[in-house]
């Protein structure tokens, strides 16, 4: 069986692909669990010197959660325990010691939008597409950090205005955002970019790098936000319910509001 999520050291970079290319590499738990441990154990004796995310098939970087999980959510405590889930894996993106760099070609959308948000930089091919739908496709929610970083990244304003209107960002508006540094024409060029830029932020002060994003990621996150009431109020709604199984049988949702 071919793994979810794959890792190769190459060159002193290390590769990791999210690698379910017929379902546009939806995220399963378990691959949020492998992206984590990968980013939580990278070596820091040299022997890996910068680390590129990206995605296998051609068509995604990530689509988000594989929404079919949802139908096991039956408390309070499920949907906490996954927002939980989905901080402790950004966490471990943002202080991921070496640099990374998010490779993105295609849809890059929910949880995978959020994962190329918690690496240092960004470039795309031009088939990007950025953002997070859930207003339009499921009614759940972002934990209050996962809209820090976002806000961090985008400003608050752009943040509130793309998830209100559930629209996707293409390439040229994400690099007029500062969102990616660079739009490559297809993925052929954008991984060789990818490939030269973890080469070239090898050769810097490690050091340098890893205090620099340890100290950006101590002043975003100096101050605790509680919004376990927004979460639960999402994810136990009947509309979050409504929305899941709409969205699986390719159907328009009826909202209520409830």
């Amino acid at each position: 069986m071919t793994s979810e999520i794959t890792s190769q050291v190459t060159d002193q970079t290390l590769w990791i692909r999210f690698n379910r290319p017929d379902a546009r590499n939806a995220l399963t738990f378990s691959m949020y669990k492998e992206l984590a441990r990968l980013c939580e154990n990278v070596p820091t004796d040299g022997s890996v010197r910068a680390v590129v995310m990206a995605g296998a098939g051609g068509k995604a970087f990530a689509a988000g959660t594989d929404m079919t999980q949802f139908r096991a959510f039956e408390t309070e405590q499920d949907a906490l325990d996954y927002e939980d889930e989905i901080s402790r894996v950004l966490s471990a993106v943002d202080r991921c010691p070496l640099p990374t760099i998010a490779a993105v070609h295609g849809a890059c959308t929910g949880g995978g939008a959020s994962i190329a948000a918690a690496c240092d930089i960004r470039i795309a091919s031009a088939r990007l597409k950025f953002g997070f739908p859930i207003a339009r496709t499921l009614g759940n929610c972002l934990n209050a950090g996962n809209l820090a970083r976002l806000s961090e990244l985008l400003g608050a304003g752009r943040v509130r205005e793309l998830i209100f209107t559930a629209r996707l960002m293409g390439a040229d508006e994400a690099a007029a955002a500062g969102l990616v540094s660079e739009v490559l024409p297809d993925e052929d060029g954008l991984m060789r970019r990818a490939t030269a830029l973890a080469k070239h932020m090898g050769e810097m002060a490690p050091l340098t790098l890893r205090a620099t994003k340890e100290a950006m990621r101590r002043n975003r996150e100096a101050i605790a936000v509680e919004d376990s009431d927004l979460i639960t109020m999402c994810y136990m709604s009947n509309d979050f319910k409504h929305g899941l199984e709409a969205f699986l049988a390719k159907e328009k949702p009826d909202w209520s509001g409830t």
